[in-house]
């Protein structure tokens, strides 16, 4: 028996002769918060991106196979080829599909059933901002778009939901019970206004309404959905925002109106991602989480106006 075991008896077993024992649901945060975790991330290509950030997250801690998706494949063998470098143990798997096509989204959750007879993960990231107009000057067309983008094809939640919650109900020798998780990326445009077009917020918004509904119509399944909401975060959709302000000299001026002051980073948001998908957040559910230095959590304001 390890040292690190027997402080963890010993430290039981005083707690016995005080305290009822706590019910812990997960193993401790030190450990693998993933070990031996089937997941599916979509949205996986840019090298600045969410789901490449939360591919790493998720090899480093343990998953057992890790699916990387995106419909612009042009990075994703180099980012397959560094996650395997950097943890061996882990089978990197690359699919290049548009996520709106239903048939290819069951394929992948059939492709880890198969090969792993379970789904514990799917992450449905990413989407695009569309016309960065006002709503009078936005086709109907377009806007159409955005929400099919956001909503159904590049954060694919409804298509994510509707394959990887039966499959995540599948139990084996190796998975006793049935349980998931499913993540998907919504804004804090989805949850306030003034952060993003009308088009791009109203789709977000629907992402976080997908989530709140259909964690009621998996109750009591086992099978978690929750929607990340990340405030202004350098990835590869933001890129020329924050190029534009680096040539002008005020990129210190992104993000001034939240709490924090500043811009996020993907990492930061892989390392909620990560939790979510994790059992240390079994009682997480149909919840909207803002990832967004503290934006959404007042009203808009004028720097130095507010007594």
């Amino acid at each position: 028996m390890s040292d690190e075991s027997k402080a963890e008896n010993r430290i039981q077993a005083l707690s016995s002769q005080l305290l009822p024992p706590i019910v812990k649901v997960a193993a401790g945060s030190s450990k693998l918060r993933v070990q031996g975790k089937v997941v599916i991330i979509t949205g996986a290509n840019s090298a600045l991106g969410i789901g490449r950030a939360t591919a790493h997250q998720y090899a480093e801690s343990g998953a057992r196979a890790i699916y990387i998706c995106d419909f612009d494949g042009s990075n994703l063998e180099t980012h397959k080829e560094e996650i395997t470098r950097l943890y061996p143990n882990v089978e990197v798997h690359t699919r290049r599909f548009d996520a709106s096509d239903e048939a290819k989204v069951k394929a992948v959750v059939d492709d880890a059933m198969g090969r792993y007879g379970r789904l514990d993960v799917f992450f449905a990231n990413a989407g695009i901002t569309g016309p960065n107009v006002v709503f009078t000057d936005i086709s109907a067309e377009d806007f159409i778009h955005v929400h099919r983008v956001n909503t159904l094809r590049a954060a694919s939640v409804f298509l994510a939901a509707k394959y990887a919650a039966p499959a995540m109900k599948t139990t084996s020798s190796q998975k006793p019970h049935p349980g998931g998780s499913i993540i998907g990326t919504a804004s804090v445009a989805g949850l306030r206004s003034n952060a993003g077009s009308t088009a791009y917020s109203s789709a977000k918004s629907g992402v976080v309404s997908l989530a709140q509904t259909i964690s009621y119509q998996l109750a009591g399944s086992g099978v978690r959905i929750n929607a990340i909401c990340p405030g202004i975060i350098e990835t590869g959709m933001t890129a020329p925002v924050y190029e534009a302000a680096r040539a002008r000299g005020s990129d210190k001026k992104i993000g001034q109106l939240n709490p924090s002051k500043r811009g996020g980073h993907a990492d930061e948001v892989a390392r909620v991602a990560l939790f979510l998908g994790s059992d240390e957040a079994s009682y997480v559910n149909g919840q909207a989480w803002a990832v967004d230095g503290g934006l959404s959590a007042g009203h808009p304001f004028v720097p130095g106006k507010l007594a």
